[in-house]
């Protein structure tokens, strides 16, 4: 298919997902738990502005035309730079946005013209076929779109099962091993991993709206969002109003299942969840961290349930600063100044995103650029994600590559250069009959190119063009 008949194949996929979207919107609130709000927001409403943005982007970043080569030694050439697809695309996402994650990869990948094998969690396998059942309705061709349902056994298989690339969304340790397999075969792969995102709140910050963003941000979904701030560094003029509002905010979650629109934080996915980040609260509670504030667990006992909690008088040997915390538990740390609370959230050996709050944007974009990340938002969070035409990655352990954006698309195709001479029976100035009159046109080409001079420039006309007739055709 041309660019153009792929993208109008992605505008039927965005008109059967927009009409299924409550259904859909079920089953992801069935599968994970997340509130029907969440799931229809950032799981559905999300998955639709990506197919509306790679529709219309995607034919546009494909488009190739010939262009004049740089520089007078190549005064001869032009180029064009096509972008073919790199052939089979191996897909493997995550259970925490079981319907987003897997459509915004496969929606570049079969933009540019790729085929694509996706395994979606094994926790929430209905959530990858209700998103194989739309692209069939869409009209997508038999084969473009394979779907493995499985466990990490059929994600290593996957991995090592002969496809071109791999796009990898998870854990830092199942990443490892992608990249492992992938540097084995020499094919690439994009790694999205794990993250201990800080929010910086500096002294100046509306404390109330930087509560409550943070708020959103951390306990949305449970807490089991890479992009989630983790860590909170306050300057300490702030720091006793910020707590104060934080703990209001905790407090007033309202906690219970998926299905009651009530419901702001369900449970967490499964039992192991839940444990790990009680072993990560009970640590730091026996280190003398205090429990500020914690929402009021739903009455029935049924459920992975956590309530949401704040921790303060955190230290840095605690288990909630040392290791991602993939749950509703949230430190906040009281900092001298700016200085060290970029300091300090440079430890990490994680960099996906981060967040500066303050009323004065130039000093939040000043903060920004010096915090080690793939993306910071300020007076926001988390939102980075949900954006189809702004780059998603991370630094150091937060993984390889960009998703989502031009440099998305770009991640999905081959770069091919096609360089045409246009004086197809003239020798070139650089082929063999060296000699004494080569040499010198070679000098005088460089007088003309780089002299410091413009009278020095001109010296080497007379040498460049002997050069040029000389080469003319086999004399």
């Amino acid at each position: 298919m041309a660019p153009t008949e792929r993208a109008r194949v992605l505008r039927r996929f965005h008109d059967v997902l927009w009409r299924r979207r409550h259904e859909v919107a079920a089953i992801i609130t069935r599968e994970s738990g997340k509130p029907y709000t969440d799931a229809l927001g950032a799981d559905v409403l999300v998955a639709l502005d990506f197919a509306t943005w790679t529709a219309r982007e995607a034919p546009r970043f494909l488009r190739s035309r010939w262009r004049q080569v740089d520089g007078m030694l190549f005064w001869r050439k032009r180029v064009r730079s096509e972008k073919p697809p790199l052939g089979v695309i191996g897909i493997i996402t995550p259970w925490n946005y079981p319907f987003f994650l897997p459509a915004s990869c496969v929606l570049p990948a079969i933009a540019c013209g790729n085929t694509v094998v996706l395994k979606p969690s094994e926790v929430t396998p209905e959530c990858g076929g209700v998103l194989e059942s739309l692209w069939r309705e869409a009209g997508l061709p038999e084969g473009v779109l394979n779907i493995v349902q499985g466990d990490g056994r059929t994600g290593a298989a996957l991995t090592r099962g002969g496809v071109d690339k791999m796009i990898f969304t998870g854990s830092e340790t199942a990443g490892r091993k992608v990249a492992v397999a992938c540097a084995e075969q020499l094919i690439p792969c994009s790694l999205e991993l794990g993250g201990s995102d800080a929010a910086i709140v500096l002294a100046d910050a509306d404390v109330r709206h930087a509560a409550d963003g943070i708020a959103w941000g951390r306990f949305s979904n449970a807490g089991q969002t890479c992009v989630a701030p983790k860590r909170v560094f306050v300057e300490d003029a702030a720091y006793d109003a910020f707590v104060a509002a934080m703990g209001r905010a905790v407090s007033a979650l309202k906690m219970g299942g998926g299905d009651d629109p009530a419901t702001e934080v369900g449970p967490l996915i499964h039992s192991a969840a839940r444990d790990q980040i009680s072993a990560q609260l009970d640590d730091a509670v026996a280190r003398g961290a205090r429990v500020v504030a914690s929402a009021k667990s739903p009455e029935s006992s049924a459920g992975n349930y956590f309530p949401p909690t704040l921790l303060a008088d955190v230290t840095d040997e605690m288990r909630v600063l040392t290791e991602e915390t993939f749950g509703p538990l949230l430190p906040v740390i009281r900092v001298k100044d700016a200085d060290e609370a970029i300091r300090r959230a440079n430890t990490s050996i994680y960099g996906l995103s981060a967040s500066v709050w303050t009323r004065d944007r130039a000093r939040g974009v000043a903060v920004a650029r010096r915090l080690e990340a793939g993306a910071v938002l300020i007076n926001d969070s988390v939102s980075v994600v949900g954006m189809p035409d702004v780059p998603y990655g991370g630094m150091k352990h937060s993984g390889l590559g960009r998703l989502h954006g031009v440099e998305g698309l770009a991640a999905c195709v081959r770069s091919t250069a096609i360089v045409d001479d246009r004086f197809a029976t003239w020798h070139q100035p650089w082929w063999f009959r060296y000699g004494a009159a080569h040499r010198a046109g070679f000098e005088s080409f460089g007088r003309l190119t780089h002299g410091a001079s413009l009278w020095e420039r001109l010296s080497g006309l007379p040498g460049v063009i002997g050069m040029v007739l000389r080469r003319k055709g086999t004399a």
